[in-house]
């Protein structure tokens, strides 16, 4: 009599009826976000990479007179000739915070430097490169339209315009805004506070001997720098064993700390992979397994009020999973309203291996070839536990679930690491 083995979808099957589609993982993660809400007032050196909590409207002209664009003479636009050379007499200069107070008449020019308030009786500025000084008078030519070279008050921003909305990350584009404006702080919400731990008997920290069996922790050290690239409150808990009681310990103390927990390892189906069993008794699982390549194994629910992401061990499954599904997750729950990575298409100029069932998140390099056209490459072995693979990409190459591999030259969708890295 012959007996049957009944097997369950490993991380090296590509289909996996218990997986949902990364598109859905993604909406049960959103739907269990409530955004901050509470917020608090910041000096403007400090609002960096914070979330903007109100929108912002002007209460000034920005620029708040008529000024000059160039260094150069100011004129009446009537005098620019026809053809001919015209000569104006040069009666003063105006210099930036130090007005001209006299009227220029018709003939006549006042020399003016970039950011200075345009002189009574003027419109036009001539840069001073096509401009010929000779004592008192200078000669111009056509070279310059009436209006030319000149800035109108408020060009840059009016009363009353929304110069930054509600849910803007500031960068320093956005801290020149707010000093344009004089407004010394800004209103944002308040940070969050992220707890996060590796799983693993046989995992070292950086500086400990490696005994047979070990390896160094990587995964807390990615972690640490993807958050710290996002601003959050980082809590970092170290190696916890893998013992039910000391995990048990740890999720009950980082879920009284911080707004999210994230662990890295123990989300598998080991007979010591904890994670899923104290996740169901302490808490909620929304779901454990994702139709995505690296990745699969990506836990995901609450502890009280408490979210939770059990990423997978391997070090690039990690760092995909954090990318497409933590990182988004934070920064909607910070209350900013931008939060997709940039995607555009390109041809692979590689051949790229892959069988349907799940979203692959390949590793690549967007660059220009002998032609100045943007392609894109693979970065070599896409092994889970390739570092490397990472480390050389700047994008990654993502292939859809039905997708069977893509020849050379074919289009391909490319997620930049630029904003989210």
């Amino acid at each position: 009599m012959s007996e049957t083995i009944h097997k369950t979808a490993s991380c090296k099957d590509d289909y996996d009826p218990d997986s949902i589609t990364p598109d859905k993982a993604l909406e049960n993660i959103f739907n269990a976000i409530t955004p901050v809400n509470e917020t608090e007032s910041v000096f403007i050196r400090e609002s960096l990479g914070r979330v903007i909590a109100s929108d912002i409207k002007s209460e000034i002209n920005v620029p708040s007179g008529i000024n000059s664009a160039m260094d150069g003479y100011a004129i009446k636009g009537s005098d620019i000739p026809a053809h001919e050379i015209k000569k104006l007499k040069l009666i003063g200069t105006c210099l930036a915070g130090k007005n001209f107070l006299d009227t220029v008449n018709e003939g006549e020019c006042v020399r003016i430097m970039t950011g200075a308030i345009m002189p009574e009786g003027t419109d036009t500025v001539v840069i001073q490169e096509q401009a010929i000084v000779a004592g008192e008078y200078i000669d111009i030519g056509n070279d310059t339209k009436p209006g030319d070279n000149v800035r109108q008050a408020g060009e840059d921003l009016s009363i009353g315009d929304l110069v930054l909305e509600k849910g803007m990350r500031v960068t320093p584009a956005e801290i020149g805004l707010l000093a344009s404006l004089g407004q010394a702080k800004v209103s944002v919400f308040k940070n969050i506070k992220v707890a996060f731990f590796s799983t693993g008997d046989e995992l070292r920290s950086v500086g400990e001997v490696l005994d047979d069996g070990a390896i160094y922790d990587s995964n807390r050290y990615t972690l640490f720098g993807m958050l710290a690239r996002i601003g959050v409150e980082i809590i970092d808990m170290g190696v916890v064993r893998d013992d039910k009681e000391l995990l048990d310990r740890a999720f009950i103390e980082a879920a009284e700390e911080a707004d999210v927990i994230i662990t890295s390892g123990g989300v598998s189906v080991g007979d010591a992979d904890y994670i899923k069993e104290i996740l169901e008794k302490q808490g909620t699982v929304d779901f454990w397994k994702v139709a995505m390549k690296p990745g699969r194994p990506l836990t995901f629910g609450k502890i009280n009020n408490t979210l939770f992401f059990g990423l997978p061990g391997n070090p690039v499954s990690v760092m995909v999973t954090f990318y497409q599904f933590v990182q988004p997750a934070l920064k909607r729950l910070l209350g900013e309203t931008v939060y997709s990575p940039i995607t555009m298409k390109a041809p692979c100029v590689s051949n790229l291996k892959k069988r349907p069932g799940r979203v692959e998140y390949q590793r690549g390099v967007l660059e220009q070839d002998e032609t100045g056209s943007m392609v894109v490459r693979k970065t070599g072995k896409q092994g889970s536990g390739i570092l490397r693979s990472m480390a050389d990409a700047n994008c990654f190459i993502v292939l859809p679930m039905e997708n069977e591999g893509v020849k050379e030259g074919e289009m391909v969708d490319v997620q930049l690491f630029h904003g989210i890295v």
